[in-house]
């Protein structure tokens, strides 16, 4: 008997046909892709708020530390080629682009700082504006995030219960974005930590740490990449998708990993396709568009993915339970 439920048990969801029907869905409601092109066009229109000038005024002071400190002359001056080669890039408003929920953009590693219509209008951020885009710009891209991946799981994963209010997809975004805020800041000095470590140590001990360390980080990283699909497509608050997404890769990890692998690889190799076009070239249009409509999909697929295999897993376990024994007369 349980041989038999084991053998109706239906196979999961295909990767392949979820990451289709997420281009199906997007290419059915291109206006699904409107904020990350807006976002993109701003980063490669729009002004660079510069920090450069402001931590110049402190880089004499921070030398002459580091002198006093006794700081070999060879490693400030490798910090000080760092700092000039970052620095002068850095764009405040990148702070929109926020994680693990928030609209996505081309990589912020590629500066665009000319246009075709000429050279991008720079300003320069003082300490009370650094402070206060700190906290402003990340807020603005969290409410940008909600009502992105709000709209995306509406189209993808339509419901006959509706989509999440907007108010509530906003509050449980700034909840999200806090929890893996802090669980950032927990495991990191941990992680960096045992690199440090493991730098000076046999290589061979070192690759099998690693080797282990990916193995445990899938663990992490599923459950944090679907932690907002809870919210989306369930409308369920931050406690109660934490719950859900521990539970969805306690059944499902193998599958999940690849998908998320999946996900990552494809994302990945085509913003090295998107980096081709030169940024006063009008193809970089082109790029911003194929990036928008890509990665949107991408979302969606995850949307669909989460969905069918949240049903699928409860299906399967509906089937293993035990068959309820009739009372005998």
């Amino acid at each position: 008997m349980e041989v038999t439920r084991l053998e109706n048990i239906p196979p999961p969801p295909g990767i392949i046909n979820s990451i289709r029907a997420g281009f199906d869905s997007i290419a059915s409601h291109i206006t699904a892709i409107l904020l990350p092109l807006a976002l993109n066009l701003f980063f490669w229109f729009g002004p660079r708020l510069r920090v450069n000038a402001f931590f110049d005024s402190f880089k004499g002071d921070m030398i002459r530390a580091w002198q006093n400190g006794g700081i070999a002359a060879e490693e400030i001056q490798r910090v000080m080629e760092l700092y000039n080669t970052i620095f002068p890039t850095v764009n405040l408003f990148w702070l929109i682009r926020t994680l693990p929920i928030g609209i996505s953009s081309l990589p912020l590693s590629r500066e665009l700082s000319s246009t075709p219509l000429g050279d991008a209008i720079t300003w320069q951020a003082n300490g009370w504006i650094i402070f206060f885009g700190l906290f402003g710009l990340t807020f603005i891209g969290w409410i940008g995030g909600a009502i992105y991946f709000r709209s995306v799981a509406w189209v993808s994963v339509p419901s006959e219960n509706g989509i999440i209010s907007t108010f509530n997809a906003i509050l449980q975004t700034v909840l999200i974005s806090i929890f893996c805020t802090i669980l950032f800041m927990i495991l990191s000095p941990v992680i960096f930590g045992v690199f440090a470590i493991l730098a000076g140590q046999n290589i061979i001990i070192t690759s099998l740490v690693i080797l282990v360390m990916s193995f445990v980080s899938m663990w992490l990283i599923v459950p944090i990449f679907f932690l907002p699909h809870g919210v989306f497509v369930k409308k369920q608050n931050i406690f109660t998708s934490i719950g859900s997404s521990i539970h969805f890769t306690r059944y499902t990890l193998p599958n999940s990993s690849l998908f998320v692998l999946t996900i990552f690889l494809l994302a990945y190799g085509l913003n090295v396709l998107w980096s081709i076009p030169a940024e006063t070239s009008w193809l970089t249009l082109l790029a911003i568009f194929g990036h928008s409509f890509v990665t949107t999909a991408l979302l969606a697929s995850s949307f669909i993915y989460y969905r069918d295999m949240t049903a699928w897993v409860q299906a399967v376990l509906e089937k293993l339970k035990p068959p309820v024994k009739q009372a005998q007369a």
